[in-house]
């Protein structure tokens, strides 16, 4: 039968002291932090830029209307090369306006053939739909 020494390294034993070894992996290990935290600020900012760049809706004008009425949606980055499309959007359903007229800061559209409730304004922004948390209301 083996045994092992108390005093001696061996299997089921480890060292007190740190050897270069170790002292290499905490080395390697800083970096690694290092290199993490480095890649989270690049991801983070990366998404502040874009967002920045990102169609916002801000109001409606008027906040009500009938079908067929004009509407002006007002914001930032709605011109013609980052909006598509303006909707109006039910919790079932988006119904398309009629674009009239647009630029960075607003969009001209007609409402829709919807029936009377409360929709918030959506906006198409390449293939993706966007429902913003500005209200209109659709009057009989």
């Amino acid at each position: 039968m083996a045994t092992v020494s108390a005093g001696r390294t061996g299997f089921g034993s480890f060292p007190i002291s740190s050897s270069t070894k170790s002292m290499g992996n905490a080395h390697r290990g800083g970096d690694l932090l290092k290199y993490w935290v480095f890649l989270a600020g690049v991801i983070l900012f990366s998404s502040l830029a874009v967002a920045q760049n990102a169609p916002q809706v801000t109001a409606v004008d008027p906040a009500s209307g009938k079908v067929n009425d004009t509407v002006t949606v007002s914001g930032s980055n709605l011109g013609k090369e980052s909006v598509s499309s303006v909707f109006l959007s039910d919790d079932k359903s988006d119904f398309k306006a009629a674009i009239v007229d647009q630029s960075e800061e607003k969009i001209t559209m007609k409402v829709p053939q919807v029936k009377a409730g409360d929709y918030n304004v959506s906006i198409q922004v390449g293939d993706k739909l966007f429902i913003k948390p500005v209200k209109f209301k659709v009057e009989e």
